[in-house]
């Protein structure tokens, strides 16, 4: 899976960081979602989603390579993890979290929940939805790609 993103199709709705917090932690708090929605005011409406591309600065930055991958996907090994947050630091999209009832920092792995629940289209998987059909995605002219429903 690579999560892409249309920033013009984002509504700001948030849903997306609630799917991923229920999918990743079973909490209902979009605070912990694994994915960040930057809204730009005073335009209203407007809004940037950033998820991990799996780019390896936080890897690159951890001291103790508690950070490792498997199947092209960046994970945390929380008994290695130190909590020094230099992956926090390093990340260049903002989005390695930290929240106060996590052990350790965490990333995207790649769940997909985020895009199969998001409304507009805005978030979509490029390996099976063409850019231009994403707000398709929405209207049933796309079948969804993310199969199951959340936890499977």
């Amino acid at each position: 899976m690579r999560l892409e993103t249309k920033d013009e199709l984002c509504s700001g709705c948030r849903v997306c960081q609630l799917v991923c917090a229920l999918e990743n932690f079973e909490q209902n708090n979009p605070k912990m979602g694994l994915l960040r929605i930057i809204g730009h005011f005073p335009q209203p409406g407007r809004y940037e989603i950033r998820v991990c591309d799996q780019c390896g600065a936080c890897r690159d930055a951890c001291p103790v390579e508690a950070i490792y991958e498997v199947d092209g996907v960046l994970r945390v090994d929380e008994s290695l993890c130190t909590q020094c947050m230099a992956c926090v630091e390093a990340c260049p999209r903002g989005v390695m979290t930290t929240h106060a009832a996590l052990a350790s920092p965490k990333k995207c792995i790649l769940c997909g929940a985020c895009a199969e629940y998001c409304p507009t289209g805005a978030i979509y998987d490029a390996d099976t939805v063409a850019a231009e059909d994403a707000w398709r995605i929405t209207r049933g002219e796309v079948a969804r790609t993310v199969g199951g429903g959340l936890g499977e």
